[in-house]
């Protein structure tokens, strides 16, 4: 479903500038979660940017479902490809009720059933029909990342890209929304190109993953391999040392005396 091959990106004038991915390829199968992991500033959601037409290219090839994207994408390719972002309150506009939002794509695209189309929206992602008169600011952390995701479903695309989409919320809820998300791909049948640097996420999300570092892709394994820490690139090892070490037990605090 999604192709990328030889991806180049660069910030800056040409033809010099700061190349942040640097000869990226992998493929995203059709209904499968690929996870992009890396630390930050590794390029990955460079990349998410890129295949949504948010920065441009300069090189290489991306295809969604065999075809070739352009330099300008068409209203068709956002009817397909979906983004949701990592904080859901920068990507939700303060002064427009919840309807407006999820309004406006089914009228930039002129489809029927509008009504029909925000309330089946609000319903996928676990929220009431109620909700469509509130403004961002009325709604905690996780409800506007469900709006968002919404907003992303109200256009039924075959794509979803997700931009570290729990990393701006408390831990609590983060688990909500990754098992909504899960539902959302088994029901709809939903492609999924997931970035975070939490390979915890990744692994309980995606089937197959790519490592990234300085702009490039170390190393493809599944999710598998990563639970069983077979990972054979050094930077793969340390990231997964790393993430053992964070979440190893910590020892009590010793009481207070007196307290």
């Amino acid at each position: 479903m999604i192709t990328v091959e030889n991806l180049k990106v660069a910030y800056g004038p040409e033809p010099g500038g700061v190349v942040v991915v640097d000869g990226v390829s992998f493929e995203a199968r059709r209904g499968e979660s690929f996870g992009l992991v890396g630390e930050s500033g590794c390029g990955k959601s460079t990349i998410l940017r890129t295949i949504a037409g948010l920065v441009p290219t300069r090189g290489g090839v991306i295809a969604i479902d065999g075809r070739t994207l352009e330099a300008k994408r068409d209203r068709s390719f956002y009817r397909r490809v979906q983004m949701v972002f990592q904080d859901p309150y920068g990507s939700l506009h303060p002064r427009q009720t919840v309807q407006r939002q999820l309004m406006e794509p089914i009228q930039i695209h002129k489809l029927d059933r509008a009504e029909e189309r925000v309330r089946g929206a609000l319903e996928s992602v676990g929220l009431p029909a109620a909700f469509r008169w509130r403004y961002p600011h009325q709604l905690s952390g996780g409800q506007r990342q469900r709006i968002a995701i919404a907003r992303a479903l109200v256009l039924e695309p075959d794509v979803l890209l997700l931009d570290e989409p729990t990393s701006a919320l408390d831990v609590s809820v983060q688990a909500e929304i990754l098992n909504l998300l899960a539902d959302l791909r088994e029901t709809r049948g939903l492609t999924y190109l997931l970035v975070s640097h939490d390979l915890g996420v990744i692994a309980h999300m995606c089937e197959r993953l790519a490592v990234m570092d300085a702009g490039t892709i170390v190393e493809e394994l599944t999710s598998d391999a990563l639970a069983r820490s077979e990972a054979h690139h050094p930077y793969t090892q340390r990231l997964l040392a790393a993430s053992e070490a964070y979440g190893e037990e910590r020892p009590a605090p010793a009481p207070v005396l007196g307290a």
